[in-house]
């Protein structure tokens, strides 16, 4: 046994040692550590969950969220929060914000309201207790490949909302997106609003870039800023305003967005293109 443990510490110095001098090491073993983390604390929250609610409710969130609100502490990152009481409105709603990595989980926990759930794509729940805990959070699946059906669903979702006052939190970009700008949205979220003649409330985080760069193995401590913007009211519009209210949406994400990560102002630039941080 003791020779075990003696291979195990000179295995872990030889690791740390690595990690100093490579930085890619470094980046590979901070992502393997974090997906490992989210592996635990899911398995964790998830017995939490069943022995206090018994069974999948929006209910357990709150479990899930203070799990996850650990995570920033290991990883050395702060969040700098503005516009919370917007939350507070009466009612329910969609909640739209960018999506920029893996560490997205982080960001939604923190300022997680009460009786949210999120729209995910289907493959997440077969990824082991991270799945199983998404789904007993009342996290609501839907195949992205399957247009119609997707579409059926969030139909569903939005009856739902509005029967149990339930706010339902989705990533309109529809994919993570690190590129330093937002990518063009996908009508989803927006049919769900206008359906529900409910609100949509923007949520913008600024751009991970300066701690955050996997083309350049960048993973250190770092501050994230995020700001929930005014509601936006659905009432008297119809399918035929969707691409309207689409466009005003991504417009004023995209604006907060440069403005929260110190970026020039490129709202009316081309997409796709990486500003650079102010100095």
């Amino acid at each position: 046994m003791e020779g075990l443990w003696g291979w195990a510490l000179l295995l872990l110095g030889l690791l740390l040692v690595l990690m100093e001098l490579s930085p890619t090491v470094k980046f590979q073993v901070k992502i393997v550590f974090y997906c490992l983390l989210c592996l635990l604390a899911s398995g964790a929250a998830s017995l939490l969950c069943l022995l206090k609610h018994r069974g999948r409710t929006v209910n357990n969130m709150s479990i899930i969220k203070r799990f996850v609100q650990t995570f920033k502490y290991i990883y050395g990152l702060k969040f700098e929060l503005k516009g919370l009481e917007k939350f507070e409105t009466e009612g329910p709603c969609v909640i739209i914000s960018n999506h920029q990595s893996i560490l997205d989980m982080m960001g939604l926990m923190e300022i997680l309201p009460d009786r949210c759930i999120q729209i995910a794509k289907k493959e997440l729940m077969y990824m082991g207790t991270v799945g199983l805990v998404m789904y007993l959070g009342g996290v609501i699946f839907i195949n992205r490949k399957r247009t119609s059906t997707a579409m059926s669903a969030l139909t569903e979702v939005g009856d739902t909302m509005v029967k149990e006052n339930l706010k339902v939190w989705i990533y309109p970009e529809g994919t993570r997106n690190g590129n330093g700008d937002l990518l063009p949205f996908k009508k989803g979220a927006f049919h769900l609003a206008i359906h529900s003649k409910v609100p949509i409330i923007p949520v913008v985080y600024s751009s991970y870039t300066s701690f955050y760069r996997p083309e350049t193995k960048l993973f250190t401590s770092g501050t994230i800023k995020v700001e929930v913007l005014d509601p936006i009211e659905t009432k008297g519009m119809t399918a035929e305003n969707v691409p309207e209210l689409m466009e005003r949406c991504h417009s004023i994400m995209r604006e907060s967005f440069f403005s929260l990560s110190n970026f020039p102002n490129k709202a009316n630039g081309a997409h796709g293109t990486t500003p650079a941080p102010a100095q």
